[in-house]
């Protein structure tokens, strides 16, 4: 990873880690959310079971605020972006193992329940869709994310009063599967996907789309009629 790219993809043997790291908050931009998509598009090559993580402290803190100030059609794409990631890990054909390095706030939580496997480290950090407390309604496609990992008291309360719990917190409401030392969860992650890389993925593959389908017609529909590409 360079300075200025986002997003570092590493493959070791069965299992490959997808690392986002902008230096800063990992702001769901065009550029991460284009990294971050290419990323994927080479561990599907190569056969792999992911592990997503972010940097220390920091999963994701979402899209970046300066983007409302953007034009409509600009605001548009880029949401539709993240919609559109959101969608391709909660189908993706091989299992994906997110590693909750830090705060996971709105389209950062959208991607994080879009995993097969949460381990979220301990710490002081939040987890959580803060839209409501900022003024904003969540997308579609953000609301079936939701509500397919999340508890059904937890999806409501997280989605409709825009709190932000900690790591504990966030196993009960549904938002993690397991906690881990901040300094572990790397590895537990990646001992989980090596686990995982056991399995027989035609299987997983079939059963994913099978469990997650109404979820994920839900979440198209929502992308297409909420956020149109616009033809010149």
């Amino acid at each position: 990873m360079s300075a200025t790219d986002p997003v570092r993809y590493d493959r070791g043997g069965a299992v490959g880690t997808i690392t986002m790291d902008d230096g800063k908050a990992n702001v769901m931009t065009p550029g991460l959310l284009t990294a971050l998509d290419q990323a994927l598009s080479e561990a599907e090559d190569d056969g792999v079971v992911v592990v997503l993580a972010g940097r220390p402290g920091m999963f994701s803190a979402g899209y970046d605020r300066a983007m409302f100030d953007r034009t409509a059609d600009e605001i548009r794409r880029t949401i539709r972006m993240g919609g559109e990631i959101v969608h391709r890990l909660l189908s993706f054909p091989r299992p994906v193992v997110v590693a909750c390095t830090g705060h996971a706030i709105a389209q950062g939580a959208f991607v994080l329940l879009a995993a097969d496997v949460r381990i979220g480290a301990q710490g002081s950090y939040r987890v959580g869709l803060n839209e409501v407390a900022i003024g904003l309604t969540i997308p579609h496609y953000g609301i079936e994310a939701a509500r397919q990992r999340l508890t059904p008291s937890g999806f409501n309360h997280a989605c409709t009063t825009g709190t932000l719990y900690g790591p504990s917190e966030g196993v009960v409401a549904g938002f993690f599967d397991e906690l881990a030392e901040a300094h572990d969860v790397l590895g537990r992650a990646q001992g989980e996907a090596e686990r995982l890389s056991a399995i027989d993925m035609a299987a997983h593959a079939a059963t994913k789309l099978r469990v997650r389908a109404p979820a994920l017609l839900a979440i198209r529909a929502g992308i297409d009629e909420e956020l149109p590409v616009r033809r010149p």
